[in-house]
């Protein structure tokens, strides 16, 4: 579990003041910013058109992951640091282990699913067009939290309330923790190193497009419709654009963030399950369990510092402005086949930065090409 037992602490009276006042600190302030953003995350996404896409459908299935495991796993640490003792009864004890596993397995499932649709968006844009939409997002991420839900059920028949050696109340292991090994080996397996061998192999697929492919807005970028086929000296009628480079960026921070963060609880429940007697230094098991919060409070501000729609979007929730309005500039989005191109209008309808939205036009049967055409197809700029 997350939260700590009062036979973890020991030590004396001062050691254990210190570390309860330092515990509460900074759980409390990871878990604040934490809460707060997430909470953004989601009613961003859930009330302003033009960020409901598929990928952010998944990171809005992501954030609520982390808010169950800051609720549920870092709240409750606040309380035992500050009485010593569990106040929650049996209920709470069930209730809680099984809600932070649950958050803590669908942010990993959530991470892996939207990993797979930047693939599909990226590296196969034609099956893109009916694969990564917004209806089919949603029944992914409903069959990820119904299969996570049914496997942490498990948890309600692991745990149990029982009195320690200072007669104070524990939530822990209700036998003995030997018989937890194969459960730690397959959550180690299936939601840690599992999920991010894929992310590797995946995002390493996705690099290797995007990196390699010429900038969507090549003047010689002609729909394949008006005639120009993809081949040696042209390019493929479907490109990755500048934006789509940086989601697919942000999306890699928040993978690598996952796995720093995660790293050092993981191991170490990992490798106390392999000693008869566990390694549980309070201080170093306070720096895994801030490092699972921060994990689940740091991803609204990678959004806010990586992409201008989530920072454009922050802005507006925190300003009570309009759906669609901020600084006078209206989104209008395009979720093409690379995943996530975007347009920005002025309320007015006039384009900024030069964005060009019109469409090329294809010449008539037997009429020339007229080269000057070239210069109508849209350029996307950040």
């Amino acid at each position: 579990c997350l939260h700590p037992t009062v036979s973890e602490l020991g030590g004396g009276v001062f050691a254990v003041l210190e570390y309860k006042a330092t515990s509460v600190f900074l759980v409390l302030g990871v878990c604040s910013v934490g809460i707060v953003g997430n909470v953004m995350v989601v009613l961003v996404v859930l009330t302003t058109r033009h960020m409901r896409t598929p990928t952010n459908c998944y990171l809005v299935s992501l954030a609520m992951a982390d808010l169950m495991v800051l609720v549920a796993a870092g709240l409750p640490n606040i309380s035992d640091s500050l009485a010593g003792t569990w106040l929650y009864g049996l209920a709470g004890c069930l209730g809680i282990t099984y809600f932070q596993y649950l958050g803590i397995n669908a942010s990993s499932c959530s991470i892996t699913a939207f990993t797979v649709e930047r693939y599909i968006a990226i590296c196969h844009p034609m099956k893109a067009q009916t694969m990564c939409t917004v209806s089919r997002a949603k029944r992914i991420i409903a069959f990820v939290w119904v299969l996570t839900a049914v496997y942490c059920t498990l948890w309600f028949f692991l745990v149990d309330v029982s009195v320690s050696k200072t007669q104070q109340l524990e939530c822990g292991y209700k036998v003995s923790r030997n018989l937890y090994l194969p459960i730690y080996l397959l959550d180690f397996a299936v939601f840690f190193v599992i999920p991010l061998l894929l992310a590797m192999v995946l995002y390493g697929l996705i690099g290797k497009v995007l990196f390699h492919s010429p900038l969507p807005h090549h003047p010689t970028a002609l729909p394949e419709r008006c005639g120009v086929r993809s081949g040696k000296d042209h390019l493929p009628p479907t490109l990755p654009a500048p934006v789509s480079l940086q989601v697919t960026k942000m999306l890699v921070v928040v993978v690598v963030l996952f796995a720093l963060f995660w790293m050092p609880y993981r191991t170490l429940v990992l490798v106390n399950s392999f000693m008869e007697q566990p390694y549980l230094d309070r201080w170093f098991v306070l720096f895994c369990r801030v490092c699972v919060y921060a994990n689940s409070a740091i991803n609204p501000i990678i959004y806010s510092l990586m992409s201008q729609k989530f920072r454009l979007a922050f802005k507006a929730l925190c300003k009570g402005g309009g759906e669609e309005e901020e600084h006078g500039w209206r989104w209008q989005s395009f979720y093409a086949a690379s995943g996530g191109h975007s347009l920005r209008k002025e309320s007015g309808g006039q384009q900024r930065e030069g964005v060009q939205t019109q469409e090329p036009r294809c010449p008539a049967e037997g009429e020339e090409k007229d080269p000057g055409a070239l210069a109508q197809v849209p350029s996307f700029s950040q």
